[in-house]
């Protein structure tokens, strides 16, 4: 529609590049690289990643369980918001509980509405020492946002006055970004990502501000691919973590490996999938050598790498 103005048009015109992946990281084969090292006595980390999300029951549902009469959605959809609120009022609690019994400490990665809607939830999080990670301000795609510099402000400015820290790392909802992101991120203060899993290692991304790192991802060792978008049943969270995790301590025998593990309340949360997820960390984390160290703690590692380097 002929001038039309739409949320990118906004963020193009307060000065943003619009650079491509490959503007922002050189290629670089892993074989030949400089190889990075652990401290001693660690050759693998797993990233466990514990999402916390507001879903607005006037819009779609950013996931469904169940779908709907005659497969069209329907406003307002109650039964795939009761999923979501039941990860919130118990399937969180349950997490909690087994995260801590097999000594795994999570990035939680957080829309800050959380902040205001689940207080409670996000107070337990600060309680229990796990990293706060911004993850918007509530589970909207950023393609869809007007303008992607406020929305981000607000995320940080909610979890920091929450928190009393400025989250170092990012997650898109849904894993989202536009050209223009990155630099929007950069210029609030954010010092890494997950949204991209071009790498087994960490990747440091040029922004028109300060770099950022991409920290190694998967987006299959996620129980949102795995339920959602693939429909396994509850004991392929194990099967597909181990086999991923094989391959993975054989070759850190050579170069460090980073696991993620991404989690949500409402899906790795529910009674008939906590035992496999547990499982499932707790084989991990009791192999020798084997660490879960949060997202800024990975991110940290590599900072001082590279200035040694």
């Amino acid at each position: 529609m002929a001038g039309r103005k739409t949320g990118h048009d906004h963020n193009n015109r307060q000065g943003v590049t619009n650079m491509q992946p490959r503007e922002r990281v050189t290629f670089s084969p892993i074989e030949g690289r400089p190889t990075l090292k652990f401290p001693d006595g660690v050759r693998m980390v797993i990233w466990p990643v514990l999402a916390l999300e507001d879903w607005d029951i006037s819009r779609a549902m950013a996931r469904m369980v169940i779908v709907p009469p005659q497969l069209q959605p329907l406003l307002p959809d109650h039964p795939n918001w009761s999923w979501h609120e039941y990860g919130m009022r118990v399937g969180f609690w349950r997490m909690k509980k087994m995260l801590e019994r097999v000594g795994a400490t999570p990035t939680v990665t957080l829309n800050a509405r959380v902040c205001e809607s689940y207080p409670q939830v996000v107070q337990a999080c600060v309680d229990a020492g796990w990293e706060l990670n911004a993850h918007g301000y509530e589970q909207i795609p950023m393609h869809k946002l007007d303008d992607q510099r406020a929305s981000i402000n607000k995320s940080m400015d909610t979890i920091e006055k929450f928190w009393g820290r400025r989250p170092r790392g990012w997650f898109g909802p849904g894993l989202t970004q536009t050209f223009d992101t990155l630099d929007y991120l950069s210029e609030a203060g954010i010092e890494y990502i997950g949204d991209w899993v071009l790498d087994d290692e960490p990747v440091t991304l040029k922004t028109t501000h300060k770099p950022v790192v991409a920290l190694p991802y998967n987006f299959e060792i996620h129980d949102i691919v795995m339920f959602t978008s693939q429909y396994h049943p509850s004991g392929m969270f194990y099967d597909r973590a181990m086999d991923q995790f094989n391959c993975l301590y054989e070759e850190a025998a050579e170069r460090p490996k980073i696991m993620a593990i991404a989690c949500h309340p409402y899906l790795s949360g529910v009674p008939h999938r906590l035992a496999h997820v547990e499982r499932t960390f707790a084989e991990l984390l009791g192999r020798d050598g084997v660490v879960s160290w949060t997202g800024e703690q990975i991110l940290d590692w590599y900072l001082k790498q590279q200035k040694a380097s």
